[in-house]
């Protein structure tokens, strides 16, 4: 449901000038997607969406460059189907998978340029994130922990 949801934020924002959260959330139920506010808050900051100014001179939610999105689907995919716990200790996040993909993880995760990331290092089980700061460390884990199937 999620994906799916995901999906059609994105193509609702390429196809109509959406400016707020609430019209997003307007266009989502008119779409059958039952959802709340908290809900396309966290959808939008998965999907990397950002406020650009349009021709008419007015902001608008627009997707980032088509690579970083194809890499946030990639690695919500192998999230819900491969990471088993996320961690967080100081400014290193850690992140738990099953045996095998932690790179293959590490590599989405690095697609997508994350703000506030120093740096990614991957084992065969294991992804450590350095963010630059706790703070930043704590709300990316939590935010990786919503991807979590």
């Amino acid at each position: 449901m999620k994906q799916k949801r995901q999906e059609k934020i994105l193509e609702l924002v390429e196809r109509y000038s959406i400016d707020t959260q609430e019209e997003l959330l307007r266009r989502l139920r008119e779409a059958g997607f039952n959802v709340t506010q908290a809900t396309i808050s966290r959808d939008i900051k998965e999907l990397r969406l950002l406020k650009t100014l349009s021709a008419d001179r007015k902001y608008r939610y627009a997707p980032a460059k088509e690579e970083m999105r194809e890499s946030a689907l990639k690695l919500q995919a192998l999230f819900a189907d491969s990471v088993i716990s996320i961690g967080c200790a100081q400014n290193i996040v850690c992140v738990k998978c099953l045996s095998g993909v932690a790179n293959a993880i590490c590599a989405a995760f690095d697609a997508i340029r994350w703000e506030d990331v120093v740096g990614t290092i991957a084992g065969n089980d294991t992804i450590f994130i350095l963010s630059q700061t706790d703070e930043t460390a704590k709300k990316l884990a939590d935010q990786l922990k919503t991807m979590v199937g």
